[in-house]
């Protein structure tokens, strides 16, 4: 039994009203968005007592360029709020919670929630669809999610082709798909905005359902995309690393965008911890 399945097999009780208020304390905000102050088992453990009452929900990821694309569009911010959970997917926001005095447990990736969501899946046979990615990977991704956790119920995987979202009969081929499949834990990786829009359009098909806006979770999972070393990880390199493996398509979005408000953003939060 892996680490995440021994501690989700814990008879858990109903929080009692009072916990539920404090649950709501634990949110910090990061850059106008509100980040749950969860560890990634805490966030499995959520996820999971949820879906065994029925309940469905929304986790996000926000890191620095979504957080950037938030406060330029009150819109998206108001989806990301709306969100069930949101977990910080970017050291900068880590270090930000840090500066404000409201440290978060950790940085939570959905690279990594892909592989501990579907340990609990297995665990608890609960059936996953994967959404996203060229052709075949979500395949690829499927099989080595199987091959570590034997007995995950994969109910199926999609990878609609560009522009499925704005094409009423392609979007309903493709919502058709994912109901009569009826899987009870959703990773959709089409990357922000496009995942959580319509992660947004879909959860009223399935009210018991959990999505989680996944990125290049899939992708990686897959083995299609590497991640960075662990190292680079843990001092918050990632972006470099991928940086120096995607260059023509990511080189505008770190540097001239994302690296720029992350500066900004620290040192707002230092300002504001010296003041208040």
């Amino acid at each position: 039994m892996g680490r995440i399945q021994s501690l989700l097999a814990i008879p858990r009780q109903r929080p009692a009203p009072e916990q539920t208020v404090r649950r709501r304390r634990r949110r910090v905000s990061v850059a106008g968005i509100e980040v749950d102050r969860l560890t990634e088992i805490q966030v499995v453990d959520r996820v999971v007592t949820a879906l065994r009452r029925g309940r469905g929900g929304h986790v996000i990821t926000p890191n620095v360029d979504i957080c950037r694309a938030c406060s330029r569009n009150s819109e998206l911010r108001a989806l990301v709020l709306k969100a069930d959970l949101a977990v910080a997917d970017g050291m900068p926001l880590v270090w930000a919670a840090r500066l404000l005095g409201r440290p978060l447990p950790a940085r939570i990736t959905g690279a990594e929630l892909i592989w501990s969501l579907s340990e609990a899946a297995a665990f608890y046979r609960l059936p996953i669809y994967l959404l996203g990615g060229p052709p075949g990977v979500a395949d690829r991704a499927a099989t080595a999610l199987c091959e570590r956790y034997p007995g995950l119920i994969v109910a199926g995987v999609d990878a609609p082709t560009p522009g499925f979202e704005t094409d009423p009969e392609r979007f309903e081929q493709m919502r058709r798909a994912l109901l009569d499949a009826n899987p009870l834990l959703v990773f959709v990786g089409l990357g922000f905005p496009k995942q959580d829009l319509l992660i947004d359009r879909l959860r009223a098909d399935l009210p018991a359902t959990w999505f989680v806006g996944c990125g290049s979770a899939i992708a990686f999972a897959a083995g299609s995309v590497r991640r960075a070393p662990h190292w680079m990880r843990d001092h918050g390199l990632e972006w470099l690393y991928r940086l120096s493996t995607e260059p023509n398509r990511l080189a505008r979005r770190y540097l001239v965008d994302d690296l720029p408000f992350a500066l900004r953003l620290l040192l707002v939060c230092a300002v504001r911890r010296l003041f208040t």
